[in-house]
């Protein structure tokens, strides 16, 4: 079994299409399972966020599972196939590994560095834990993503380096109202992105924070976090006529924020949502900006921060993540070849009580003491003749084609890893190898 990805991201398709593939709530559950019961997949998990749709599963072939995702991501999208190929991206085994790492330490993200990228991760993997689309291949290869990912915003200067997109919208602000501290901030939603930038709101030293959202005690409780205030819903007109800086996060399918709830006037809009919130002829407003996911992706979504230091923090984020997938590739060859070292340890361990059962019914007058002498110089023969060749597998394992030399023991000595018997000595053996 392999992992695969098959996806798209602002790095392959416009925010357009992007927009139509997103998947969230019973659409990303019903994907799931859609994927999880094709044939070839044993395990799956979907990473649906404004700037990627992704789709990593545990396969057995290759080809007709891509081909596969890639229908159940047309089906569930409506755009048609033809269109959404171009666009897709295709990782397999080694190369999936590498991605998923990138992904969760910000490599491929819009701004390179942002943290939101991890919270993303861990919610599609626990999506997949509560779904039982999970097993053990994929749940430890995520979470050792997760695991790379801290260690990266640990140990570099990525988080200063790459700001989240809200920091970058509040930069662009900036640059159309001047410093933003006094300034009145609307933020519609109240989802993990709302908070979010309602929280960068705070730190860049706005105190006039709103939150309007459809759930109002949502609102309200968001809103305390800031020492803001929430309004209804229902106002969000009212309060856009009074609003500076408007950031527009929700998970609405249609516009939220029409051109005609907007007053002409200096205002700034930063549009996350994915399909937008904000109606695009907004920008039609005179004194109206807005900034939208596909506008930041237009622009580079550049502020300015490209300098030495950026560019440090990123090659060391890289060199973390070659070093972490050299490491999980290494110890996960090593993990494929114990089952057929065990077989074999345990062959041999079957053998050696056939025949010393075999001894004893022929020559019974052997006595206690001589035959227990017998019993473990036949054995210590076996395991020192077995030592040094099990030992050199596992190490030979740790290569790339390290599975061809687990392949050779299974066909020198018919060994099958898979029968019960084979396997029930594993803590014995493997003390034994690593001695």
């Amino acid at each position: 079994m392999s992992v695969l990805v098959v996806g798209l991201s602002h790095r392959t398709a416009p925010v357009a299409l992007l927009e139509r593939v997103s998947v969230s709530g019973d659409r990303l559950v019903k994907l799931l399972h859609d994927v999880h019961v094709a044939a070839g997949v044993a395990e799956a998990m979907v990473v649906s966020t404004c700037n990627r749709v992704e789709v990593y599963a545990v396969v057995d072939r290759f080809h007709a599972v891509v081909n596969e995702v890639s229908e159940l991501l047309s089906v569930h999208s409506g755009v048609p196939k033809e269109q959404l190929t171009p666009h897709l991206y295709v990782h397999y085994e080694d190369r999936a590994v590498e991605h998923l790492f990138s992904v969760g330490a910000g490599l491929d993200s819009m701004v390179v560095g942002e943290g939101q990228i991890l919270g993303q991760v861990r919610q599609a993997l626990r999506l997949a834990q509560e779904q039982g689309t999970l097993g053990a291949t994929l749940n430890d290869l995520v979470q050792q993503a997760l695991r790379v990912g801290k260690r990266c915003h640990a140990e570099t200067g990525i988080d200063r380096a790459g700001a989240s997109l809200v920091g970058v919208g509040l930069t662009l602000a900036a640059r159309v109202l001047g410093p933003i501290q006094g300034r009145r901030a609307l933020v519609v939603g109240a989802g993990s992105m709302s908070a979010l930038s309602a929280a960068t709101l705070q730190r860049a030293g706005v105190s006039d924070i709103v939150v309007v959202n459809r759930t109002h005690e949502r609102a309200v409780r968001l809103a305390q976090t800031v020492g803001g205030r929430a309004a209804p819903f229902a106002d969000l007109a009212a309060e856009l006529a009074e609003a500076d800086l408007v950031i527009s996060c929700t998970g609405a399918t249609d516009v939220v924020v029409t051109a005609d709830m907007v007053t002409p006037r200096e205002m700034f809009l930063l549009d996350l949502a994915l399909p937008h919130d904000v109606d695009p002829a907004v920008r039609l407003l005179p004194g109206v900006t807005l900034v939208d996911l596909e506008s930041m992706q237009e622009g580079g979504a550049d502020t300015g921060a490209d300098d030495g230091g950026r560019v440090e923090a990123v090659a060391a984020v890289r060199g973390i993540v070659a070093e972490e997938v050299a490491a999980y590739l290494s110890a996960e060859r090593a993990a494929r070849v114990t089952p057929t070292v065990v077989a074999l340890r345990s062959k041999a361990a079957d053998v050696v009580e056939a025949e010393l059962g075999r001894l004893v019914s022929r020559v019974p007058e052997i006595e206690g003491r001589i035959r227990d002498e017998v019993t473990q110089t036949v054995r210590r023969v076996v395991d020192k003749l077995l030592h040094e060749p099990t030992v050199r597998v596992k190490q030979l394992a740790e290569s790339p084609a390290g599975d061809h030399y687990a392949e050779a023991l299974r066909e020198l000595f018919n060994l099958n890893p898979k029968v019960p018997d084979a396997v029930r000595r594993i803590e014995t053996i493997d003390m034994e190898v690593d001695r």
